[in-house]
């Protein structure tokens, strides 16, 4: 039996090839999954119309978290923490830290988008990167100060 993939399969091919398979591998395994479909043109147009769908969902997106990049430029967060002997904080700045932060100035940010390459665990200012989408990341200003 002919398929066209529907998503990417190791050991058969990539999404959209036409593959020849067992018509029992086919029915009882590919279809149900929604892995595969019988090749026609129905379904050739089926799997045009889902990647035009997806690529518009993704331009979205893209937009989206530009519009949302270009608003977080101007903020800055102050992070309050409290100091022992020396000016050493108790603890870390983290990520959770930033995304509240963040959701008090009237931003949402998921804390899996703030990226921290190494523990904030002193006083200062830093510039803390957010990766909004595959394609579209921004910094914004973070000062740590003593309570």
């Amino acid at each position: 039996m002919d398929l066209i993939l529907m998503q990417d399969m190791p050991t058969l091919g990539k999404r959209g090839d036409v593959v020849k398979v067992a018509d029992g591998y086919a029915r009882n395994f590919l279809i149900p999954r929604g892995t595969g479909l019988p090749a026609s043109d129905a379904a050739r147009n089926q799997l045009m119309e889902r990647d035009k769908q997806a690529q518009m969902a993704e331009s979205r997106s893209r937009r989206e978290a530009q519009h949302l990049a270009n608003q977080l430029r101007r903020v800055s967060l102050t992070a309050r923490v409290k100091v022992g002997e020396e000016d050493r904080i108790f603890g870390r700045v983290t990520t959770a830290d930033i995304a509240g932060l963040l959701k008090e100035k009237g931003f949402d940010i998921d804390k899996k988008k703030i990226v921290l390459d190494d523990p904030i665990n002193t006083l200062g200012i830093f510039a803390v990167e957010l990766r909004l989408h595959a394609d579209v990341t921004t910094r914004i200003k973070l000062w740590v100060v003593k309570e």
